[in-house]
């Protein structure tokens, strides 16, 4: 798909104009512009991010995802898990490989990364933004004891580990122009030459941007035949919160708060901490302020009148 280049029309009958105007002409690639880049991979779990992905994923309360960890973490085959860092300290580099060689069942993706030296990068490793507890990842203690949701967010938290040491997924991003007469359109994309960390994680599988889309090859100045369409759409309001969506607002809150005392107060940590904010939201489910409706958090009418 290429998109109209001047962006949307708010008059139907320009629309229809302009389609009118390109109907049974040639359309011709006037630009193929292609930029190797890197892509890395996302960075280790601290607790919201972690209950952000297992709801996104897999529906898990907020609640529900901590209480998993906490579990993980008793029986030491995770790490203490109430923390708000994605990254780990210095000395804990030179126990990275002793961990990997603990995860038996992920051999086959560990084993690339015991055959050379463990990179150490500042996406991983930086002192400076850890305070008491590092990033949560696996012990390498054996965990032959987990089942259902345990292992799924186990396998969440180990998958996270390894990847963070593949090398980058190299892409080539590449934007296409064309032309049909005088009228522009513009498309986006990306082709990946070599995978790295997506080997272990595949982080596309729900970003439906243009920029995401793959792309096919295009020869400066080619030419052939093409269906001109249009799309009528309305603007939408702002969607319902998930738990996932409301865990990070809750993260950032304070920038969209006009009284300047009440912004600074809420600026360093936004509402709650990272280990209460499960349970702020639970409170609000129990005193029926809130409702699920699938993954969809909605006020119930008591909490719109509160």
């Amino acid at each position: 798909w290429f998109n109209n280049s001047d962006g949307r029309f708010n008059n139907i009958e320009k629309a229809n104009t302009a389609l009118s105007e390109i109907q049974n002409k040639p359309f011709e690639i006037s630009l193929v512009e292609a930029k190797e880049g890197n892509e890395f991979a996302p960075k280790l779990f601290d607790l919201t991010s972690l209950q952000v992905e297992c709801n996104r994923k897999h529906g898990f309360p907020a609640d529900k995802t901590l209480k998993l960890i906490q579990v993980l973490y008793e029986k030491k085959v995770t790490t203490y898990p109430r923390v708000d860092t994605t990254f780990l300290t210095e000395d804990l580099y030179p126990k990275i490989p002793a961990i990997l060689k603990g995860l038996k069942a992920y051999e086959s993706l560990v084993e690339p990364l015991l055959s050379a030296k463990i990179k150490k990068t500042k996406r991983v490793f930086d002192n400076k933004k850890v305070t008491d507890h590092h990033a949560i990842i696996p012990t390498g203690v054996p965990a032959n004891n987990l089942a259902g949701d345990e292992k799924v967010v186990y396998d969440m938290v180990v998958l996270r580990f390894i990847a963070a040491f593949y090398p980058e997924c190299k892409v080539l991003k590449t934007t296409v122009l064309g032309l049909v007469d005088s009228h522009e359109f513009r498309a986006v994309g990306k082709q990946i030459l070599e995978p790295g960390w997506r080997v272990v994680l595949n982080s596309n599988d729900d970003d439906k941007s243009d920029e995401n889309q793959l792309m096919p090859e295009f020869t400066l100045g080619e030419t052939g035949q093409h269906e001109p369409d249009l799309q009528e759409k309305e603007t939408k309001p702002p969607k319902y919160f998930s738990e996932a969506t409301l865990l990070r607002s809750m993260e950032t809150a304070g920038k969209q708060i006009d009284d300047e005392d009440l912004r600074d107060a809420l600026k360093e940590n936004g509402i709650g901490r990272p280990s209460t904010r499960a349970g702020i939201i639970e409170t609000l489910f129990k005193r029926h302020y809130i409702q699920r409706d699938k993954k969809r958090v909605l006020a119930t009418q008591t909490g719109v009148d509160l």
